[in-house]
């Protein structure tokens, strides 16, 4: 269990800004192009290679072997995320997490509950997990269906993330479609880590109804969040617990709640911004707290006044930490944040891995054209 103890202006400035300031003017913006034709080429040469490895040679395995088609596929999956996280990484844009030790949970099916801020977050997120051993191979992410149409949607898709529709007409009939994904999908995978976004979409846009909504009905209003919504949860939550499973499957024990801390709430990181390493070096803060399954209400509205607990202790933490610069958390102990790093020789070994099998793949697609329509 770690907290955010209280340093001299100085440090906390240099943890907060990553270490060093961004260049600006021309010679920035040349460095942005560079860095956007190269995260261009890193999507051309791993997306693809991923989809054919999966749909076409894993074929067979998925057919007639399973267990070895989604662990090779979770490897896989596992290493493009890593590149993902390289983008960041690459541009001095840090994680540091404090608040509950979840080191023992890799291996336990857990549900992770994240504020929702930016396009950033998830890509913030898959940097915070790439060191957190296995946890990214058998994760599924609960993400708005725009998400589909991105230059990832097909990897999500084929790895078994859920695309979830917003609104009330649909909000029904998304549940039930996520409780039989689960069933389907996430239990036959093996797969244990849900991420989850209860807010429903990104504090600058729910800000405003939210807090209109919690004036109406007496409910926490809040500045640094919206209010979240306990449906997917509650659907979640439903459909793994030990009495619905079957065989060994294993119901969900443990929730995570990380509230995610950019330098400047009014402005946090963006993917755009990521992928152009245009903002200078800086640091965010993941605070992570830990709730066993059996002490969360199943009741729905119970369940849903547990969640809004959770958030108006959220606005607390992020609160002091805009104020102080630390998260003011009495229930755990005072130790300096830990920063997640990233290996910088691995990052050039997945590289190589994926350069190498697009060219392989590559070759292979001119050389079967040449057998099927000769060479003329």
């Amino acid at each position: 269990m770690v907290f955010l103890r209280r340093r001299s202006s100085q440090q906390q400035h240099q943890i907060m800004q990553g270490g060093g300031g961004g260049e600006k003017g021309p010679l920035n913006r040349v460095r942005c192009i560079l860095k956007l034709v190269f995260v261009i080429l890193n999507n051309i040469y791993c997306i693809p290679t991923y989809l054919v490895w999966n749909w076409v040679f894993f074929l067979p395995l998925r057919l007639l072997q399973l267990p070895l088609y989604h662990k090779l596929e979770g490897v896989l999956f596992k290493w493009l995320l890593c590149m993902v996280s390289a983008w960041s990484w690459g541009s001095k844009y840090y994680i540091y997490e404090v608040g509950d030790e979840v080191s023992d949970l890799y291996e336990e099916p857990c549900l992770v509950l994240v504020n929702h801020q930016s396009t950033g977050d998830v890509p913030m997120l898959m940097q915070a997990f790439q060191n957190k051993s296995q946890v990214t191979r058998h994760m599924i992410w609960i993400l708005d269906r725009l998400f589909r149409y991105t230059n990832f949607g097909l990897v999500s898709a084929t790895h078994g993330d859920y695309f979830i529709t917003q609104g009330k007409n649909t909000r029904e009939n998304q549940l039930q479609e996520l409780q039989r994904h689960l069933t389907h999908s996430y239990l036959r995978r093996g797969q244990q880590w849900i991420v989850l976004f209860p807010e429903g979409g990104f504090l600058f846009k729910r800000k405003e109804t939210s807090q209109k909504y919690a004036r109406e009905n007496n409910y926490p209003v809040l500045e640094r969040l919206s209010l979240p919504r306990a449906g997917a949860l509650h659907a979640v939550l439903d459909t793994l617990r030990p009495e619905r499973l079957r065989d060994s499957a294993q119901p969900i024990k443990w929730i995570i709640d990380i509230t995610v801390a950019y330098p400047d709430q009014s402005d946090p990181l963006t993917l755009f911004e990521i992928t152009l390493g245009s903002r200078p070096p800086c640091s965010t803060f993941l605070h992570y707290r830990r709730f066993p399954v059996e002490g969360v209400p199943q009741d729905p509205e119970a369940l849903k006044l547990w969640l809004y607990d959770r958030w108006s202790e959220k606005e607390q933490l992020l609160n002091s930490f805009y104020k102080d610069g630390e998260f003011e958390d009495n229930t755990i102990e005072s130790l300096s944040p830990r920063q997640v790093t990233l290996q910088n020789w691995w990052i050039v070994v997945l590289h190589v891995i994926f350069i190498s099998s697009t060219a392989f793949h590559a070759i292979l697609a001119w050389k079967l054209g040449v057998f099927i329509f000769g060479s003329h």
